[in-house]
């Protein structure tokens, strides 16, 4: 950003927690490992679930919602958020207990005041605190369906979760789980009107509930493509190194010319073999009726006339080694951290005489225009610009700029 300008992403990096230096090379936000789930388990739990949301929600309201198949995929930060509207209501119940890992509802401001109008038969144009507490109340229950279908279907118990914190708050300023997660779809319908609620579920609580559902636990041999040779079958690339197979090419029925030279077998050599009419190997088993291996025993070495290397299978290094989640994501360890926000009006600089001459009444003359960016600093650093608003009789201040690091930097000397 050789030009001082902050883009879009990265404001939005900034107000959801995530530092500037966190963002990857195309401008997105890169904190966090990737990970490879099992969506057709977790895709079977959501499908469990579907009847037990819609029994949970009509139930609370006491009117009659249908829910459709739900739809389950793995996702990142990015993709969700432009999918949801620019205010939503987040629901964090990360669980605890058994499984740990973040777990985060999301639902519009319309859907919320649906159910809490459905509930109290009260209506309400705004999300207020009664609002949140039925949403919070309604998703309670339905965690506590999925940790009951968990443990009845899975190898878990005792699982736990933590009491549900429900917020209305611009969908830039939700703490979504690091790196890639699970998004779960659930769309609702109810008199006409369609509605959705989202489940997002961290990687580690993901990988959990998967091992608790006994998914995820592939043979690894799964895809292995098999090679006939000549009567023995073998999966390429699954045989230890001193016996794998020499090719895909089946070997029982090759006619093999014995009185001129021995074709390349796939170890970088030929061979003449004299007028040998049948080659053993280290017995009398002929070469048709089986495959040929790399590790050759001994003595067909000395019958062929020729040293036979001792080959031993390559050794790779684990490609997986990295940060792990923690490292990548320790930003989470000072999410609570409480740090002191100001905004300035202006300044002006008077003499003691001045200053010591002040009473009721007077006015004092500022540098700033009418109508001018006031500053908004944190820890006495300016790191934005605003306009001042009036909430409900409160002031307040809408962000309109924050400042790029090198605005930044300049204000701190």
């Amino acid at each position: 950003m050789s030009d001082g300008a902050i883009s879009q992403d990265e404001i939005d990096a900034l107000l959801s927690g995530v530092a500037i230096d966190g963002l990857n090379s195309s401008g997105h936000v890169g904190n966090g490992p990737t990970y490879h789930f099992d969506i057709p388990t977790l895709q079977g739990l959501a499908d469990a679930l579907k009847p037990k949301l819609e029994e949970n929600i009509n139930k609370t309201t006491s009117v009659t919602f249908t829910c459709e198949a739900p739809v389950v995929e793995q996702t990142n930060r990015d993709h969700v958020l432009s999918k949801l509207p620019e205010v939503v209501i987040g629901i964090n119940a990360d669980y605890n207990a058994g499984i740990k890992g973040s777990h985060l509802y999301l639902m519009a401001p319309e859907f919320a005041l649906k159910i809490f109008q459905l509930v109290s038969s009260e209506e309400a144009t705004e999300v207020d605190d009664m609002v949140l507490s039925v949403v919070s109340e309604f998703i309670a229950t339905h965690i506590s369906a999925e940790i009951q279908e968990v443990e009845s279907k899975g190898n878990a118990s005792g699982l736990g979760y933590a009491t549900p914190e429900t917020l209305n708050e611009s969908k830039a300023m939700i703490m979504f789980p690091q790196g890639d997660f699970v998004l779960s779809s659930y769309p609702l319908t109810y008199d006409g009107n369609a509605y959705t609620l989202w489940e997002c579920i961290g990687g580690d609580a993901a990988e959990g509930l998967t091992k608790a559902l006994g998914g995820g636990g592939a043979d690894d041999s799964a895809g292995l493509t098999p090679i006939d040779l000549g009567g023995m079958n073998a999966a390429a690339g699954g045989a230890p190194m001193g016996g794998a197979a020499m090719g895909a090419a089946p070997m029982g029925g090759m006619q093999q010319p014995m009185g001129g030279a021995m074709p390349n077998m796939g170890m970088g050599m030929q061979q003449p073999m004299g007028g040998m009419q049948n080659m053993a190997m280290g017995g009398g088993m002929p070469m048709g009726g089986m495959g040929m291996g790399m590790g050759m025993p001994q003595n067909m070495g000395v019958n062929m006339g020729m040293n036979v290397p001792n080959v031993q299978q390559l050794q790779y290094p684990n490609l997986q080694a990295g940060l792990n989640a923690g490292e990548q994501g320790n930003i989470s360890l000072i999410m609570d951290v409480f740090m002191e926000m100001t905004v300035e009006l202006g300044r002006t600089k008077k003499t003691i005489k001045d200053i010591l001459g002040m009473g009721e009444g007077t006015i004092i003359e500022l540098d700033k225009l009418a109508g001018e960016p006031v500053d908004i600093l944190v820890n006495h650093k300016k790191i934005a610009k605003g306009e001042v608003v009036v909430i409900d009789e409160n002031f307040g201040v809408r962000v309109t700029e924050i400042l790029s690091p090198m605005e930044r930097v300049t204000d701190i000397n």
